[in-house]
């Protein structure tokens, strides 16, 4: 049972501890900043987070940083009614805060209502590859069936789409195909809808979309079958919504050192000398959202990569927007990251957390 006083953070406070906070109030996903007085001085949210992440600002920052200034709030005198129009006008907005004459946070307004109905958007999975890089594990079976813990990859993924309140979801199949659409079905024992984008032939990450029998009415979330995540698919929608975006590229920041020393060179002389520098860019997490008129782009039937699509939309000046994934997220492509998945799924995905704000 979370507190008020638990979502209450000082300006002073660092971003990751603004991060803790977020994480453990459930779907409200918003920390309060305020001073010694509980005067209000901003809020942060996950997108908040997101956008401070994609700016370089360090976990190590003050939260003021990345705090929005100028937040909904309400008062002590206001009306039920009036609450409840602020929810509808701020559609975007999980909590307002409640404030004295002096503003300071006496009270908390949540607005979950909207956050417990089941997503209208489908899933795509791409799960057709052929797992080269996994060989032998994947000479008998497709790299999303391989058991990660007690289930295949295939199946904590979905848990993770169903557990944020997705049911309609598209799974693309082709090496060994069969054995995933044995194993799932239709999906009417897990409550969801499944149906299966068969290739005949290998279709990139993006072609199989062009096979779909009929274009989605909302936007569509796409994503790699071989990943392990705990993404929040509900702030991905949320994000790509509040951005108008067309498309939504999930991105990751990863981290890699160069094996030698880097000579920094002007006119000719020797400037600096780094030894063996760490180097830190946003590379592709294999997870996107689209809109279903963009689906249009993709040729039928032919191999199309989604960095192909992103590609094609910037060179149409249509400019997707950039989504950074916090959470813990796993490429598992080699032997060498299916035994770290191995290693994490206990901790990770075995241990249920409920958060309850009150």
């Amino acid at each position: 049972m979370e507190t008020m006083e638990s979502i209450i953070i000082s300006p002073d406070n660092t971003v990751l501890d603004a991060i803790r906070v977020i994480d453990g109030v459930g779907t409200i996903l918003t920390a309060l900043v305020a001073d010694e007085n509980h005067k209000l001085l901003g809020t942060v949210t996950d997108g908040d987070i997101r956008r401070g992440i994609l700016n370089r600002i360090s976990m190590d920052a003050p939260v003021k940083e990345v705090m929005h200034t100028n937040p909904v709030t309400l008062t002590v005198n206001d009306s039920e009614s009036k609450i409840n129009a602020a929810f509808n006008k701020h559609l975007r907005c999980r909590v307002i805060p409640i404030l004295d004459n002096q503003g300071r946070i006496v009270a908390v307004k949540v607005g979950n209502s909207r956050f417990e109905k089941a997503m209208p958007n489908p899933v795509f999975i791409m799960a057709g590859g052929l797992g080269t890089r996994l060989r032998p594990l994947t000479n008998d079976c497709p790299k999303p069936m391989l058991h990660v813990g007690n289930k295949p990859i295939l199946e904590i993924i979905l848990n993770n789409f169903i557990d944020n309140g997705f049911s309609n979801f598209f799974i693309s199949l082709n090496y060994k195909g069969e054995m995933i659409e044995d194993y799932f079905g239709d999906g009417s024992h897990l409550g969801v809808s499944i149906s299966y984008v068969k290739e005949k032939k290998r279709l990139g990450t993006a072609g199989s979309l062009s096979l779909l029998d009929s274009k989605p009415k909302h936007p569509i979330i796409v994503m790699n079958g071989d990943l392990l995540t705990k993404v929040n698919f509900n702030e991905l929608l949320a994000y790509h919504n509040a951005q108008n975006s067309q498309a939504t590229l999930c991105i990751r920041e990863h981290e890699f050192q160069l094996p030698f020393g880097v000579a920094e060179i002007d006119d000719y002389k020797l400037t600096g000398l780094k030894e063996k520098p760490v180097n830190t860019m946003f590379v592709n997490a294999g997870i996107y959202t689209i809109n279903p008129d963009i689906i249009d782009l993709i040729p039928s039937n032919e191999y199309f990569d989604m960095t192909d699509l992103f590609s094609s939309l910037l060179e149409k000046r249509i400019k997707p927007s950039a989504f950074p994934i916090r959470e813990y997220w796993l490429d598992i492509g080699r032997l060498s990251e299916y035994e770290k998945a191995e290693k994490i799924y206990g901790e990770l995905f075995q241990k249920e957390r409920v958060a309850e704000f009150g």
